[in-house]
C-alpha cells in the first residue's frame, strides 16, 4: 500500500521502469519461449499490483473513495491508512493531532500497527473517523444475533439504505443536501439517540444474519409511526396484564379480525404498525417500548396470511408480556420460520401456541392426523379459531408447507390494515 506522496511519485518511477523492461522483453526475441514468457507474466503482475496500489492512493486523497468497510481486526491497519488519506491528512498531519513525532506514525504504518497498543489504536481510529466493529460466530450459526451500539457516536450512518428510505419517502432530500446527515437526522428525530445504545439491544431471531443499519432503520420508521399514533390520543395506557387476550382470539373467527385486533391493541394500550420490511432483514415481526412504556409490536407482513399474522403478533405480545419490561433492556426482531432453540423465542412461541390453540384442546385435534380441510374446520369450530391457525400449526409442525393451502388465509391481512403512510406493496 501506498502511504504518502513521497511514496506515489517513487511507485510511478517504478512503473515506467516496468512498463520499459516489459516493453524489452515482448520485443525480444529467444529461443527459449517459455523463459521469455515467463518473464513477460512477471513484469505484467508487478506493473498490475503497482497500479492498483497508485488507483487506490489517488482516489483515496482525490476524497471519491470515502468509505471502508473490514470484518477482519487482521485488516484495521489498511482501513486506518486509508481513512487518514481519504480525510485529506498526511502522516505529520496525524501525527501533529496524536502529539507524536511523525517518525512514529511512519513506523506505525509500515509494520500495520504491530507496535501499537489497543489504547493507541483506539485514538488514531478516533483521530482519523474509523467506526470499529466486532462479531463473533457460535456454534450455532443463524440461531439469532444481538446487535448493540456504545452510543450513537459508534453508527455507521453511511451504512443506512437511505437510497431505499428515500425511495419510500421517509423523509426528503433537497438539492445538494447530503443524504447521510439527513438519515442521521431522521433517526435521531424518529427514534432517538437511546435506540442506538446499550438501552436498546436488539435481539433478532432469524435463520439469516440481517443487515443491522437496515434493522436501525426499519425500527426507526415503525416508532415514527407509532408515536404520531400515540400522540393523537387513539392509545390507552399499558397495564401489564394479559386476561384480556382470550378476547383477541375470539377474534381471530371474523372477517375483520386483524383490524379489530389493531384497535383492541391500541385499547389495551399496545401500537401496531405495519410496515413493509428493507431488503436484509428477513422480518416477520419486532416487539418494542417507545418512549419506555408504550409497547409497540411492528409487522412486516412479508407473509400475506391470517396464519402467520395471528402467530407473529401473538409471538411479539408474549414478548411484551414476559420480556420487554424484565430489565434485559431487548428490542425484539423476529423472523417466523427461524430455528426455536433460543430460551427467550422458545418461551414467546408457547406464549402464542398456548394463547391461541391450548395444549390440551390441540391434543384433542384429530385434524392433526386426518389432515382434511373438513376436519381441520371441524376442529376450529369446536375450539373457537379460524381454521388458518389450525391449518398453520400443522403445516409448521411437519414442515410441510404444501398442505392445507386453502385455509391459511392466504392474501387476507394487508388489505385491512393499509393506513394514510403504510408501505406494503
Amino acid at each position: 500500500m501506498i502511504y504518502s506522496d513521497k511514496q506515489r511519485s517513487v511507485a510511478s518511477a517504478q512503473l515506467s521502469k516496468l512498463r520499459n523492461a516489459l516493453a524489452s522483453a515482448e520485443d525480444h526475441a529467444a529461443d527459449q519461449l517459455w523463459l521469455r514468457q515467463a518473464e513477460i507474466d512477471a513484469l505484467k503482475s508487478q506493473i498490475a499490483d503497482i497500479e492498483a496500489e497508485v488507483a487506490e492512493y489517488d482516489l483515496l486523497k482525490s476524497g471519491q473513495s470515502s468509505f471502508s468497510k473490514t470484518s477482519s481486526l487482521e485488516e484495521l491497519p489498511r482501513v486506518l491508512v486509508q481513512a487518514r488519506i481519504s480525510s485529506g491528512m498526511s502522516q505529520t498531519d496525524l501525527a501533529e493531532k496524536l502529539s507524536m513525532k511523525p517518525q512514529q506514525v511512519q513506523r506505525y504504518e509500515a509494520t500495520d500497527y504491530m507496535g501499537a497498543s489497543l489504547a493507541r489504536l483506539v485514538e488514531v481510529a478516533r483521530a482519523v473517523g474509523v467506526k470499529a466493529a466486532g462479531s463473533f460466530e457460535g456454534p450455532r450459526q443463524g440461531d439469532g444475533s444481538v446487535f448493540v451500539w456504545g452510543d450513537s457516536d459508534d453508527i455507521a450512518w453511511g451504512q443506512f439504505p437511505y437510497r431505499e428510505m428515500i425511495k419510500r419517502k421517509w423523509f426528503d432530500l433537497p438539492r445538494n443536501s447530503n443524504p447521510i446527515e439527513k438519515v442521521k437526522e431522521y433517526f435521531l428525530r424518529s427514534a432517538g439517540p437511546q435506540f442506538a445504545t446499550a438501552l436498546h439491544r436488539k435481539k433478532m431471531r432469524s435463520g439469516n444474519v440481517p443487515n443491522e443499519y437496515a434493522l436501525l432503520a426499519w425500527q426507526a420508521r415503525v416508532l415514527e409511526r407509532a408515536r404520531a399514533k400515540i400522540d393523537a390520543g387513539g392509545v390507552g395506557t399499558f397495564e401489564l396484564d394479559d386476561r384480556w387476550l382470550p378476547g383477541l382470539v375470539q377474534m381471530t373467527q371474523l372477517s375483520d379480525g386483524p383490524a379489530r385486533a389493531r384497535d383492541l391493541l391500541a385499547d389495551r394500550g399496545i401500537v401496531l404498525v405495519a410496515e413493509r420490511h428493507l431488503p436484509g432483514t428477513y422480518l416477520d415481526g419486532a416487539a418494542m417500548l417507545a418512549d419506555g412504556e408504550a409497547p409497540v409490536v411492528g409487522l412486516t407482513l412479508r407473509h400475506d396470511r391470517l396464519d402467520n399474522f395471528w402467530f407473529v403478533l401473538m409471538h411479539e405480545l408474549g414478548h411484551i408480556f414476559l420480556h420487554l419490561f424484565d430489565g434485559h433492556r431487548f428490542d425484539f426482531f423476529d423472523e417466523e420460520s427461524a430455528s426455536d432453540t433460543d430460551k427467550i423465542e422458545v418461551e414467546a412461541d408457547n406464549f402464542a401456541l398456548d394463547r391461541l390453540i391450548p395444549q390440551g384442546l390441540w391434543d384433542q385435534c384429530l385434524s392433526r392426523f386426518g389432515l382434511s380441510e373438513e376436519a381441520v374446520r371441524i376442529d376450529a369450530e369446536t375450539i373457537g379459531i379460524d381454521p388458518s391457525i389450525i391449518a398453520g400449526r400443522i403445516r409448521k409442525e411437519r414442515g410441510n408447507y404444501t398442505i392445507l393451502n386453502k385455509l391459511v388465509g392466504q392474501g387476507q391481512v394487508r388489505s385491512q390494515l393499509e393506513e394514510a403512510g403504510d408501505d406494503l406493496d
